[in-house]
């Protein structure tokens, strides 16, 4: 609901409330967002209004007519240079006259109801053929001035009711300038999220240079909080940093040219006493893959200003006359019950209008990527051996990925060149689809659609369509690999994978692109698509763009990416996408606007992926990231974990398996069999349940705040005189929509001697409804036992020996089990589980739990 007044606005979700106010000056007040309060009439906002009366001394005034306060002292809705705001700015732009200073105040306001899509671009490329592009390369394409408008990935209203999201549209004006700035705000009320547009339009009549346009700022009267950011690299995504925000500033984003595993968009400014289910907690999120910066900053003055968007290092944007730019969408959300209570807004908008498509409300089947399996030693036969073995344990998807095109052998040749390698594939890709589907299953490939190889005859008829610097030639490497046709005077350039990235800003790229893909989508009946992006930007630089314009490359690069995504999608809709660069790197809303899965990781190690999917957990469901079970010792970890562990872990994410099932055991291939029995059962659960957080590896019992409810010591303290370590433990729970089923898991990574006790806390269930708590019945390998064998066994065992393994074979160790019928009240009170191994004895009672172990319950009604 938005209620408007005469000089405020206040919005209304089902449980927040965000209100603005109108300074006597004209600028949009920021009054207050937080859990929902009563606001009937203006006069209940007057204990949300600062009230000043003297300017504070060396203060800058807003003019002779307002003496009484500083912008500097203000929290704000957008804010600018030049007119007494000392801290970042929201917008940064240079006037054709070199000035720098913004005065935005308010012009008129507009609410409805809907949405309609964002778009970007107005005047396309046009604007280009005013200059020549700035190549030596003797076959670049002028600018095309007929490209259409392209459309940017945007939160959607359309698969629910219109009434569902209400808007409300702020219009500002320059009042020096006569630019206008327009400010709009989505309310998605059933999942207590709002969003924010910003869109900033020329009408000053001359050109206007944008340094910086940012699409969210939330000013904050007091500086008591901290801001959690999710952190990491390649292979270790998501690490979850809690930052004190007391003074100065604090400031996260990637420059990569990629939403980045350095830093993803999402991040949380919650109070230090905020727990998991307790306390307030922000949310915020930008539907966006490119460069981004989260800003938070205490002023002089103690107020804290939050800030979100486009990052402005490498960012200059030329707005013409009559031409606009509009920024990505912004999220946010709020909870007062804690991180889940949050992380259960964002996912629940997410699910609803970002993720969209034929497979946005389908159950995803269990796939085997050939990957770990073969790398790209790979062929038809070989292949079909590993899918046959798939079929067998009942995996529904086999996806061929790297290797199978070009002369594609190692990753220093043929992206680019998207044609099967007869050698490999005989047939083409319809003959091993048509193989895979006579087996049963569907059929995907990989693709790396942005990348170009020197080695490849796309480079050497097109080398003006790599992202290089321009002293660049039509060289390249030659069969051989070696590098050839260079002068001395040639610019040296870096690359990242023996690749380059191809120069998506060019509209000729981008139809390359769809149409290559095209030809390789219709090729044969292929049901799922993995698209990679295996590197990050450098030396960026378009040879399509003017000299002048460079600044806008690498927003350009994302707006054309989101056109090539739009366009295949639309032509092959019933395509399973999922997306991936090196794992990680581009995990976020603009990539889940088409794609409704990404891999989470290339680390498949099932400790290092809790971890990682604990982090992807507090801004997007877990039913969005790819998990796959691989083999051991892991291919990046070298670390050996039981496959029981291996698949608990997965099986919250989107399951799939990436290890050569040809060469497993028997004993491994019926457990595999078994879990994936299980699984698809239980899949419904998992993908559509609501997911919680218990122990998350950050300490503090469930503490968002990584251990900071507590002074400093105490808890590290308490878990060695007890034996115990909440950074050791974790605990999910996912629950069905209707709360008559969940399932849960409990992993910790190291055993502490001498520790029986454990318990599981489920949350999330109906505490009046009856539930039936059961664990899986399971057996275990007596070699694990080592030479405690020879504490029960008639005649001394050596371990390693014939005989040891003979009686493996046949002996199998009773794992323990839960069956425990109770209230959910009661569960949710804690399960006291079946005693651990302490090394004084085992029995089918005791709980086997060595390093790395995990354990996955089940919850069902009565």
């Amino acid at each position: 609901m938005i209620q408007t007044f005469e000089n405020a606005f206040v919005l209304h979700t089902d449980n927040t409330t965000y209100a603005i106010r109108l300074l006597p000056t004209g600028q949009p007040e920021h009054l207050y967002y937080g859990r929902r309060i009563h606001a009937d009439k203006e006069e209940d906002l007057l204990s949300l209004t600062e009230k000043h009366r003297f300017q504070p001394g060396d203060s800058v005034v807003y003019d002779k007519e307002h003496q009484e306060y500083t912008l500097n002292d203000m929290c704000l809705e957008v804010s600018g240079l030049g007119k007494g705001d000392q801290r970042e700015p929201f917008l940064e732009l240079t006037h054709s006259d070199g000035s720098f200073t913004t005065d935005f105040v308010f012009k008129e306001y507009e609410t409805g109801t809907g949405k309609e899509p964002m778009k970007t671009l107005p005047s396309s490329y046009s604007k280009l053929g005013d200059e020549a592009p700035d190549t030596d390369a003797p076959d670049a394409e002028a600018p095309d001035a007929e490209t259409p408008d392209t459309e940017v990935p945007d939160s959607e209203a359309q698969r629910s009711e219109a009434a569902d999201c209400e808007y409300l549209k702020i219009v500002l004006r320059d009042s020096n300038y006569d630019n206008e700035l327009e400010l709009t705000y989505y309310v998605f009320a059933g999942c207590d999220v709002i969003t924010k547009t910003v869109r900033f339009i020329n009408t000053s009549g001359q050109p206007v240079k944008l340094r910086r346009i940012l699409s969210n700022q939330i000013d904050y009267a007091d500086p008591g909080y901290v801001m959690t950011t999710f952190t990491g690299a390649w292979a270790r995504e998501m690490k979850k940093t809690v930052i004190p925000v007391a003074a100065g500033t604090v400031m996260s984003g990637s420059i990569s040219g990629q939403s980045s595993a350095s830093a993803n968009p999402f991040f949380m400014i919650s109070r230090p006493d905020a727990g998991e289910d307790t306390g307030d907690v922000y949310g915020f999120n930008l539907i966006y893959s490119g460069n981004h910066i989260e800003l938070a900053q205490v002023s002089d003055f103690g107020k804290l200003r939050v800030l979100q968007g486009i990052n402005p290092m490498q960012f200059e944007y030329t707005v013409d006359p009559g031409e606009d730019f509009e920024a990505p969408e912004a999220v946010m959300t709020f909870s007062d019950k804690g991180a889940n209570g949050m992380s259960r807004n964002m996912h629940h908008f997410i699910r609803r209008h970002i993720i969209r498509g034929a497979w946005a409300d389908r159950e995803r089947p269990i796939l085997l990527n050939s990957w770990e399996a073969a790398y790209f030693n790979i062929s038809e036969h070989r292949l079909l051996s590993l899918a046959k073995a798939a079929k067998s344990v009942g995996i529904e998807l086999f996806v061929m990925d790297d290797g199978w095109f070009g002369e594609r052998n190692d990753d220093s040749s043929s992206l680019g060149d998207w044609t099967p390698n007869k050698k490999k594939l005989p047939g083409g890709l319809k003959s091993i689809a048509d193989k895979v589907n006579q087996l049963g299953m569907k059929f995907g490939i990989w693709v790396e659609p942005e990348m170009i190889s020197e080695n490849s005859n796309l480079y050497r008829n097109h080398p003006d369509w790599a992202v290089q610097l321009p002293g660049a030639t039509a060289g390249g490497r030659g069969d051989s690999g070696v590098i050839s046709s260079v002068p001395s005077n040639a610019f040296k350039h870096s690359e990242g994978r023996n690749q380059r990235i191809l120069d998506l800003s060019n509209p000729a790229v981008q139809d390359y692109i769809i149409e290559s893909m095209s030809d390789v989508f219709g090729s044969g009946n292929i049901e799922y698509v993995k698209w990679d992006m295996n590197r990050v930007f450098s030396d960026v630089y378009s040879k399509y763009l003017p000299s002048g314009s460079q600044g806008e490359m690498l927003h350009r690069y994302m707006i054309g990416l989101y056109r090539c995504m739009k366009e295949l999608t639309e032509r092959f809709p019933d395509i399973l996408f999922e997306g991936c660069a090196s794992g990680g790197n581009r995990f976020d809303l603009g990539i889940l606007s088409y794609f409704p899965q990404i891999w989470g990781s290339d680390d498949t190690d099932a400790i290092s992926r809790a971890e990682i999917m604990t982090g992807y957990s507090y801004g997007y469901p877990l039913a969005a990231v790819g998990a796959h079970v691989s083999g051991v010792p892991n291919h990046q970890t070298l670390r050996r974990t039981s496959l029981e562990t291996r698949f608990n872990i997965s099986a919250f994410g989107v399951l799939g398996y990436e290890c050569n099932l040809a060469d497993m055991s028997g004993d491994e291939l019926k457990e595999i069999a078994a879990e994936i029995e299980l699984y698809k059962k239980w899949r419904p659960v998992f993908f559509r349940g609501e997911f919680f957080r218990g122990r998350s590896f950050t300490g503090g019992a469930g503490s968002c705040g990584g251990g900071m409810t507590a002074p400093a010591g105490v808890l590290s303290i308490a878990g060695s005189v007890l034996g115990r370590d909440d950074t050791n433990t974790a605990e999910w729970t996912v629950v069905s929509p209707d709360k008559k089923k969940a399932a849960g898991m409990i992993i910790h990574k190291m055993v502490h001697p001498n520790t029986q006790f454990e318990y599981y806390r489920p949350a999330g269930l109906s505490p009046d409804k009856r539930y039936h708590f059961s664990g899986r019945s399971l057996k275990y390998d007596v070699r694990e036992f080592g030479d405690l064998i020879n504490t029960v066994a008639p005649f001394h065992v050596k371990q390693g020996s014939v005989t040891h393994n003979v009686i493996a074979k046949y002996v199998k160790m009773d794992g323990e089990t839960e069956d425990i019928t109770a209230y959910g009240d009661t569960l949710m009170a804690g399960i006291k589980l079946s005693q651990a191994f302490g090394g004084t004895g085992y029995d089918s009672g005791v709980r086997h739990f060595p390093d790395f172990a995990s354990r996955i319950y089940f919850m069902e009604e009565c």
